[in-house]
């Protein structure tokens, strides 16, 4: 079963635009991001749009040798939907580009278990319920289940957030599986959405080497630096429909 990442990127986030092309330590956070992602072993696609600023996030995954899709700004499941039987994948991990921190083995342990249930009705992530920080998060899910979604949402909510149909469980079918992780931190977040999430990752990356960092690494650091996870504490994180 040919299983592969699609992640989301785009220049027009609008609390902090552009900001997986920002850079820390002298690489941008889409590059952090990506690396992380193919160190999975997993094949990894960029599902981006066709807005022409999002032209340098192309140019950006080309020259890592890494495949593009471009699709829907609006209509993110459409877009993945796209991706997935562009690139023949049987079932998709999805993450989102504003993680550059997120942990490749997390990614991995997630999809062996996929796999092992051997039920592609099955949705799979860490974070139906939050235990790991915010930044970690994956799901796995059957491409047949997101052309299903694909054909059948009609609310805006499940067209821009792709999964919500899935997680709802709307078509009444899809059996949900949540994989909790008991190392902490859930309080946290390790995820690029505003200018104070991008002080933190800085001073990581900067200061502590996050490039070389798994989960527990990272959580111990905030643990044992409450100042730095103090600059984002603050932030809450968009809704559902937001």
């Amino acid at each position: 079963m040919n299983v592969g990442i699609i992640t989301q990127a785009r220049a027009t986030s609008t609390r902090l635009p552009a900001k997986v092309l920002l850079t820390a330590a002298g690489r941008s956070y889409l590059e952090y991001h990506l690396e992380r992602l193919t160190r999975t072993g997993l094949p990894v696609i960029v599902a981006t749009t066709t807005n022409v600023d999002d032209d340098p996030i192309v140019i950006l995954t080309e020259k890592l040798g890494l495949p593009v899709f471009r699709g829907s700004e609006e209509d993110v499941l459409s877009r993945f939907a796209g991706a997935a039987s562009q690139y023949g994948l049987d079932a998709v991990v999805r993450v989102t580009s504003d993680c550059p921190l997120i942990d490749p083995e997390v990614v991995a342990a997630g999809v062996d278990r996929w796999r092992a249930e051997g039920d592609e009705g099955l949705y799979l992530s860490n974070c139906l319920e939050r235990t790991y920080p915010r930044g970690m998060d994956y799901e796995v899910f059957s491409t047949a289940r997101l052309l299903e979604a694909d054909a059948q949402a009609t609310l805006q909510a499940d067209r821009e957030h792709v999964t919500s149909y899935l997680h709802q469980n709307r078509a009444g079918d899809v059996r949900l599986l949540n994989l909790p992780w008991s190392g902490g931190g859930a309080q946290y977040r390790l995820t690029l959405d505003t200018e104070d999430d991008r002080q933190l990752l800085t001073a990581l990356y900067e200061e502590y080497d996050a490039a070389d960092r798994n989960c527990a690494d990272l959580v111990a650091i905030l643990d044992q630096h409450p100042e730095l996870a103090a600059l984002n504490a603050h932030i809450e994180q968009k809704k559902l429909g937001e």
